[in-house]
């Protein structure tokens, strides 16, 4: 029955209204995507800056915690997206869409603009940090009504056979957020001193939201409602209880696993893993200059929101299940070996090293606990240390403390002393030790051709992305039923990115710091994939795109 009613719900709308003309729809495009690039801007320059923001607001003497930390409070906006995403979602099947992401953009401008002007942990201690993350709660509770909101809107204005191809500028606007956060954040730095800019201008980024937020209220304002809205609203067929019917209408909760599981898990984790975990990846472990990474990644971000557009396009020919699917494969088959790519051109004398003189720790009680300030035991000292430096390290049982590295052993507690009280100096000798067996701890700036390579390489991760990610938006509208479409798509396409995505830097960290391999935090990507891959293959429809129909 509803079925009946919200097919014949729409098609009142367009014999009353028509299709939308060629204006309108550029219109909805331009604006719901600057929107997006905004709002995931706002999003995203956390992470961007994120290693000032640890020692802005998250202080602490192992460099390794205080990224944890940041990234912790990363995955915080991410984890209360689910609770944007119900609440958001419920009154956007209610009021609407329009008004519903108008207050979702408001609400992340406002809060980004507040971390550039919270004072730091130095000034006011422990509230710093406590307030980072009451904003970075706003942050994710605006972001969780934002992307059901937009995709909406542009899939609902668009004819269904150019569904995939209108909503591929939304996906390519995620991708916008994060090109444009990277751009500001590189002007910054060539406008400002590098101490001025590590000392205060740092902010500006955050409070240039405030701009981009009246960009996007002025073009948003000039929107019309979704004429399915409308249509629905006039016949008076509005959800009671949007969050209640979307686990109760028939067929609606295999739909949300299947989205969840089969599609966004899989998507969010990839789109992280290629373009968050690259430039970390860069500027961590292979020591790339923070400039030169910066530039790097953007650019190849830049290009790659083309794949988005392009591959949605390619969604509305082929169906929306081909695409996911063969991006989830290829992931699998292609991540590490990208990623190993990537190392080679970045860094090569650190894998040659590496292979001519690798590291072994042995010993008693050799445990390594990232999120502790200090280490209880030599062994752990030690092991966090060679983390810090983004050395990989393999560890086997011992008596006595030992650092193997090459064929050269050093016994730390005996003859060769490290100083277990002053952190500098054993900083220094261990350094000194790993650069007497060929190991560069100089900031990276590589040749044209190895830039050229991992550009390369980026845009195949790029591409990865545009796979899995560029027909969502229309695929999800297409899952759900309209009248509670905002609620059904966003509660499991948040909960995906949220916390499978979202808490991926976090993970991936503590997977490297844990095993001492810059590249072991992939695995948890891969096994995301995975899952998403199987439940993909089972779940999604093929053929075609299609309107929604009940299934169940």
């Amino acid at each position: 029955m509803n079925t009946m009613v919200d097919a014949a719900a729409a098609g009142a709308e367009t014999r009353a209204h028509g299709d939308p003309s060629a204006s309108d729809i550029r219109l909805v495009i331009a604006a719901s995507s600057a929107g997006t690039i905004f709002e995931w801007y706002d999003f995203f320059i956390y992470g961007t800056l994120a290693s000032i923001i640890g020692k802005a607001f998250f202080p602490a003497d192992n460099e390794t915690l205080q990224l944890l930390l940041v990234w912790a409070g990363f995955a915080v906006g991410f984890g209360f997206r689910p609770l944007g995403a119900i609440l958001f979602g419920y009154w956007g099947d209610k009021l609407g869409r329009k008004y519903t992401f108008l207050v979702t953009v408001t609400l992340m401008g406002i809060a980004t603009a507040g971390v550039g002007l919270i004072p730091s942990a130095a000034s006011i201690g422990m509230a710093a940090p406590l307030i980072i993350i009451f904003l970075r709660i706003l942050q994710g509770l605006a972001l969780g009504g934002e992307y059901g909101g937009a995709a909406i809107y542009v899939a609902e204005h668009a004819p269904p056979d150019k569904r995939g191809y209108y909503t591929g500028y939304i996906q390519a606007s995620v991708v916008g957020g994060f090109v444009l956060s990277v751009i500001v954040v590189l002007a910054c730095r060539f406008l400002i001193p590098p101490d001025v800019f590590a000392d205060w201008g740092w902010r500006l980024p955050f409070i240039l939201s405030l701009a981009l937020l009246a960009v996007s209220l002025y073009m948003r304002l000039k929107l019309n409602e979704s004429p399915v809205f409308k249509a629905m609203s006039a016949a008076g067929e509005i959800a009671g209880n949007p969050f209640v019917e979307s686990f109760t209408y028939p067929g609606n909760k295999k739909r949300i696993v299947v989205a969840l599981f089969g599609v966004t898990g899989g998507l969010t984790t990839i789109w992280y893993t290629a373009f968050f975990s690259s430039l970390s990846f860069l500027k961590g472990p292979m020591r790339v200059d923070e400039t030169t990474a910066e530039i790097v990644v953007g650019i190849a971000g830049l290009i790659s929101m083309g794949f988005f557009v392009l591959f949605g396009k390619l969604s509305d020919r082929i169906g929306r299940k081909k695409p996911i699917i063969w991006g989830d494969i290829l992931t699998l088959l292609l991540l590490f070996p990208l990623f190993w790519g990537l190392g080679h051109y970045a860094n090569p004398g650190l894998a040659e090293a590496a292979r001519r003189a690798p590291v072994t720790v042995s010993g008693r009680d050799c445990a390594y606990d990232p999120f502790a300030s200090e280490q209880p035991t030599n062994c752990g000292k030690l092991l966090s240390e060679l983390t810090t430096l983004g050395v990989s390290y393999k560890l086997k049982s011992g008596n006595d403390l030992q650092l193997a590295i090459g064929p050269r052993t050093y016994k730390p507690d005996a003859a060769d002393a490290l100083s277990w009280t002053d952190k500098a100096a054993r900083t220094a000798t261990l350094k000194a030790w790993l650069e007497g067996a060929g190991y560069d701890f100089a900031k990276q700036n590589p040749p044209l051709g190895s830039l050229l390579m991992i550009g390369g390489l980026l845009l195949a991760l790029g591409a990865l992305s545009g796979l899995t990610y560029a027909s969502v938006a229309a695929l999800l509208t297409e899952m759900f039923p309209p009248r509670i479409r905002y609620s059904s798509m966003s509660i499991p396409y948040h909960i995906g990115a949220g916390y499978l995505g979202g808490f991926l830097p976090l993970i991936a960290s503590y997977i490297i710091a844990k095993t001492g391999d810059a590249y072991s935090g992939l695995w948890y990507t891969w096994a995301v994939v995975l899952v998403a891959l199987v439940v993909g293959w089972w779940g999604l429809k093929g053929g075609p795109p299609r309107e929604f129909e009940d299934d169940a």
